[in-house]
């Protein structure tokens, strides 16, 4: 008697690129988790082109993974979670046009140096530098400055992967679509490339002081028009300094004190020819100078409000630690950022003041933040994507004048949302 031929194994397709799966992943805070059934780490632009095709045909969605610096779930997945990290470098510079290229993994401070060779800068960038420069763009990352913009408003250029699997450019004859892409929150595609406008070489001199609330108000206007960089943190108990790392006086109570901040451009020529490295008042290039701090991990609820409003909104959410939430000790983290004209930008057609306040880590730190949510709500206040907010699709659509127009270009990148996952399908399916 024989026996039949046993039927062949199937075979579960896998991607091309290097890949494991289902392998737990986790970001920097510490309070968001997934487990997708592929984590692809392509090394070229063909590889990312390959893995999401791969993922359209076996009907997976796709979420690309940065450095995951965002506090909210905007890159959990149970399909393929692609990272971008070995798809990284300064691809080309324009000195004369002030324009910088780079591939969509290359992180924030991968800048500095190549940028620097050629006469350049980043015009702009926040105290973490982690980032990898498509995370910043998709969430409307910043620095400080009320005459300078995020990074997704320099965004002049991408190219990028469909939800077809087709590589699409976007340039500033598509006014349209490049708006859309200036924060799209990964939900366009994946950025294989990107162009930014950048800044002339510029060197920064710090000057950090700790005044009182009181003297913070007494100098805040003049502070916000004249410097290139302006931002402080406000301090409510004797702890709140320390949660962030920040250098303080021996001695020196900063209870209801701002650790202030100060940058602005020099000439080394006109300042004794020298770099400075002494605390508080270093001088060095700019790449060098905005990083600092803020290693702890924490978990951040970051509210933008118009600039007219600002300080009123501040002392505000004082008020409410003050007398609500006394037990909360992280500083409130005040900066100013330029309007733009990205759709989904926080910054959309205002001037904004920044407010950022944090919850330790393994605490129910929800009511607190519940709290901030509810009480910066009347100043019409938007919210960092990558950061703790509590925006509904209906919120979201009262807050951005062009919400439809983003989601309708949405659709026509992605018909088929191959790159929503829960959260970004509630927001602007």
């Amino acid at each position: 008697m024989t026996t039949a031929p046993a039927a062949p194994r199937q075979h579960l397709p896998t991607p091309s690129a290097p890949f494991e799966t289902h392998r737990p992943w986790s970001n920097w805070g510490g309070n968001q988790t997934a487990t997708p059934a592929f984590t692809v780490r392509p090394r070229n632009e063909q590889e990312v082109v390959d893995t999401v095709r791969f993922a359209i045909r076996e009907g997976l969605p796709v979420r690309a993974v940065g450095a995951g610096h965002s506090f909210t779930p905007l890159v959990q997945t149970g399909g393929v979670q692609l990272d971008l990290s070995a798809v990284s470098g300064v691809t080309g510079t324009d000195t004369g046009r002030r324009r910088a290229r780079a591939l969509g993994g290359t992180p924030v401070h991968a800048f500095g140096d190549p940028l620097w060779e050629q006469g350049l800068a980043l015009s702009n960038q926040g105290d973490i530098d982690k980032q990898s420069i498509s995370g910043a763009i998709a969430t409307g990352t910043h620095g400080s400055g009320i005459e300078l913009g995020s990074f997704s408003s320099a965004l002049r250029w991408v190219k990028l992967v469909d939800g077809r699997g087709d590589i699409v450019e976007i340039g500033e004859d598509q006014i349209r679509e490049l708006r859309a892409a200036q924060v799209a929150l990964g939900t366009l595609g994946i950025f294989l490339e990107v162009e930014l406008e950048v800044a002339e070489a510029y060197h920064l001199q710090e000057q950090i002081t700790y005044p009182t609330w009181e003297e913070t108000l007494s100098t805040i206007a003049a502070d916000i028009a004249g410097n290139r960089h302006y931002s402080f943190l406000w301090c409510q108990s004797e702890e709140s300094a320390g949660l962030y790392e920040l250098p303080t006086p021996a001695g020196l109570s900063m209870v209801n004190r701002s650790y202030t901040k100060r940058y602005n451009a020099v000439h080394l020529d006109e300042a004794g020819g020298a770099i400075d490295l002494t605390e508080g008042r270093r001088r060095d290039r700019s790449y060098r100078i905005y990083p600092g701090g803020f290693m702890i991990p924490f978990h951040e609820l970051e509210y933008y409000v118009p600039a007219e409003q600002g300080i009123e909104a501040v002392e505000a959410v004082q008020d409410l630690i003050r007398t609500v939430h006394p037990d909360q000790k992280y500083p409130m983290e005040v900066r100013w950022v330029k309007q733009d004209e990205g759709y989904l930008s926080p910054f959309y057609h205002r001037d904004t003041t920044v407010i950022s306040v944090s919850g330790a880590p393994g605490t129910d730190y929800w009511p607190y933040l519940r709290d901030v949510d509810r009480t910066l709500q009347p100043y019409d206040a938007r919210a960092h994507w990558g950061k703790i907010h509590f925006l509904t699709r209906d919120r979201v659509a009262q807050l951005y004048p062009e919400f439809d127009t983003f989601v309708q270009i949405r659709r026509e990148f992605d018909p088929n949302g191959v790159f929503l996952n829960d959260h970004t399908r509630a927001l602007l399916a």
